[in-house]
């Protein structure tokens, strides 16, 4: 096999992007052969745009069974993800899913243990992982030279979005059809860059305020305070509300800060590690010795077509993937306890060390992150989850991301 033979199930925004990069040759280890939607408005879509060759379905599962595919890419509404990814998995063909992995990590766990017994290839398409900015800092992280992380703050309001982009389609927007609004829709991206550079927070206190800036139902403005393991703590502060935004990602370490905004990785680099300093200093008022340093990177961002070079390479060499499917929970796990502190009003716990009995957490207002709760609150408000009309509008998302 010199190409994967790629089907792609859901051809709406993201999935018709990815099917015209295909056609263009951005991927050359990969070739479209199939793609399939419930809609038949997509499907005239590709039979407008698409080469005559591309075979259409209008159901997943039909295409998975064609024989057409080596492997598919899922870009449907995010509820089916994980059922497509298993269905893929159980039927011999390779899967790679769109943010996010899913919707509430139960779900998601049961795919990765479908993917852990499989033989067969499974990715997640986390393309801000390509961008040489965050690939840097991973590295220099992971080095160790900038000593442990005091503060994560993360502030990604650059996400601004109309009324009219709610509008478009019936499922957009909802508890029932989407699961979630910024944190589900926009920012998985930035939820996996935070705990791919600083692992997950082991507590959450969050506030995710819901129809604050549009007509919908789920969450358009959220902050969240988060404690990680070694003491480092964290905001996070999304919104699609804000015009202009902002994306700010900075980190401060034991040998000093570093700010990520406008493609550039800024370092202002101690000379004297700062808890060192801070002991041994007579003056009290005196601070390290800093430089002021624009860190160089390989300017490489490759972004979805790299992200699809990794997984067609994974497939015929073996080669390393971008990120591994089985990482979209650990992202998914931080979305849904910040979805769970703010519905219960209390602080969630990811895991506990055993010093802290229930009755002091109870004092501390605090809760366990519980996957059954978390479905069962996500239940309750897809029970009232309004139906919206289906406009059918398909917006083009290249260069949003």
């Amino acid at each position: 096999m010199e190409q994967v033979r790629l089907g792609i199930i859901g051809i709406g925004g993201m999935g018709g992007n990815h099917a015209r990069s295909l056609v263009e040759g951005q991927v050359p280890n990969m070739r479209l052969t199939a793609v399939a939607d419930v809609r038949q408005a997509r499907l005239d879509w590709a039979k407008e745009n698409l080469p005559k060759e591309v075979k259409l379905f209008s159901d997943g599962r039909e295409l998975i069974d064609s024989g057409e595919v080596d492997a598919v890419l899922i870009a449907t509404p995010h509820y089916f993800h994980p059922e497509f990814v298993i269905y893929a998995l159980t039927h011999g063909v390779h899967a790679i899913s769109e943010k996010p992995a899913g919707v509430y990590t139960k779900q998601v766990r049961e795919m990765n243990e479908v993917a852990a017994k499989s033989d067969k290839v499974f990715a997640i398409m986390f393309n801000q992982r390509t961008n040489c900015v965050y690939r840097k800092l991973h590295e220099m992280m992971q080095s160790g030279e900038l000593g442990a992380l005091k503060r994560a703050n993360w502030i990604i309001t650059d996400w601004y979005r109309a009324q009219s982009y709610y509008d478009a389609a019936g499922w957009k927007a909802t508890w029932d059809g989407e699961g979630g609004g910024v944190l589900l829709n926009q920012c998985p991206h930035q939820l996996d860059l935070l705990q791919w550079l600083c692992g997950l927070p082991t507590k959450v206190r969050a506030f995710c305020h819901e129809a604050k800036w549009h007509d919908i139902e789920v969450e358009d403005d959220v902050t969240a305070y988060m404690e990680f393991p070694g003491g480092a703590t964290g905001v996070f502060v999304t919104t699609t509300g804000d015009a202009p935004g902002t994306n700010r990602l900075e980190l401060t370490f034991e040998m000093g800060k570093i700010v990520c905004e406008h493609g550039k990785l800024v370092f202002d680099r101690l000379k004297t590690n700062e808890r060192e300093w801070c002991k041994s200093a007579e003056n009290g008022f005196a601070t390290p010795e800093m430089e002021h340093v624009e860190i160089e990177t390989d300017g490489k961002n490759e972004q979805h077509v790299g992200v699809l070079k990794a997984f067609a390479d994974r497939i015929l060499n073996g080669g390393a993937l971008v990120a591994e499917g089985a990482e979209g929970i650990r992202g998914l796990t931080l979305s849904n306890m910040m979805f769970l502190s703010s519905w219960m009003n209390q602080t969630v716990v990811l895991s506990t060390d055993g010093k802290e009995s229930e009755e002091e957490r109870r004092k501390n207002n605090e809760i366990l992150f519980d996957e059954e709760l978390f479905l069962e609150e996500l239940n309750k408000r897809r029970k009232t989850s309004k139906k919206k009309e289906d406009k059918g509008i398909t917006f083009d998302t290249k260069g949003t991301y």
